[in-house]
């Protein structure tokens, strides 16, 4: 694959995301109204590999990103491109690079409007629709967590546990993100019978607190999880992005003060997404679009 472009009038190379400057990453994610922080970039980076494309005074232009699970599933995200040389071709260049270094894995992404052409272009197809869900969180999330049984707080002791549910669900094994975003996060769990039947995570992001990955068996089951990671955040700004059609978690995410704040598209590319259906272990809420 090439390693120069050529976008309108800059002349731009490629260059490892990893030593790319953090601040003009985030102004690049600025740039197209995306709240990572630096610190979100930095996560990114040490769990994904990428690359940026850069003017000649060390200007990024655009980026993209992919993170691999295991030997055959990958997921492809934080494909932007400067607003002012978007249209030029920059993102198609990314995706084939990102496509390259995937290699044969089966892919997953998360499509703004403005990217679903160029993927459907290169073989992804339609799986669902991720609400992003997102507000100030209100006492309705508290009320939501009286009385939830078998609800409690899980530690790192537990991880072995949490990886084995999260790779059924998942259909891929997340491992190395999950371990990576444990010490960061609040962890829940829920419990049947002795057994780890559910989990869920919450931690630092954008402008407030994200609560994903969300793990559970039923709608039931991701409202009893994501309750008590809500209740004590109220009057602060929470984020849950789902797949969930309308139903009993939308609606509890809605009465606690999140919102549809916008929505994406998931694209996959060699296999379909595993379905979440009520008895097993499914995804409720994604860890980050990027990370799905």
């Amino acid at each position: 694959m090439p390693d120069t472009l050529h976008l309108q009038s800059y002349d731009l190379a490629t260059q490892d995301i990893a030593t790319a400057d953090l601040d003009a990453l985030n102004a690049l994610s600025i740039s197209v109204g995306w709240p990572h922080r630096q610190v979100d970039w930095q996560f990114l980076r040490s769990v994904g590999k990428g690359l940026v494309a850069l003017d000649e005074i060390g200007r990024v232009f655009s980026s993209g990103m992919w993170f691999g699970y295991g030997e055959d599933c990958a997921t492809i995200g934080m494909v932007i491109t400067s607003p002012r040389v978007q249209t030029y071709g920059g993102g198609r260049f990314m995706m084939d690079r990102m496509l390259d270094e995937c290699g044969d894995r089966r892919l997953i992404l998360n499509s703004t409007r403005a990217g679903y052409a160029l993927y459907i272009s290169l073989g992804f197809e339609f799986q669902a629709v991720v609400h992003q869900m997102q507000g100030t969180v209100r006492a309705a999330a508290a009320l939501a967590a009286l009385g939830t049984e078998g609800v409690e707080e899980i530690t790192l002791a537990e991880l072995p546990a949490l990886l084995a549910l999260d790779r059924a669900a998942f259909g891929a094994d997340r491992s190395k993100l999950v371990s990576r975003l444990a010490p960061l996060s609040r962890i829940v769990g829920l419990r049947r019978d002795g057994v780890l039947v559910g989990y869920a995570m919450r931690r630092a992001f954008g402008r407030g607190q994200v609560v994903g990955p969300i793990v559970a068996q039923s709608e039931e089951d991701a409202i009893a999880l994501a309750a008590p990671l809500l209740a004590d955040l109220e009057g602060r700004f929470a984020r849950v992005d789902t797949r969930q059609p309308e139903g009993r978690f939308r609606s509890f995410l809605l009465a606690s003060g999140l919102p549809v704040f916008d929505t994406v598209r998931t694209l996959t590319r060699g296999a379909p997404l595993p379905t979440v259906e009520p008895g097993r272990p499914g995804i409720y809420g994604l860890a980050a679009q990027p990370l799905s």
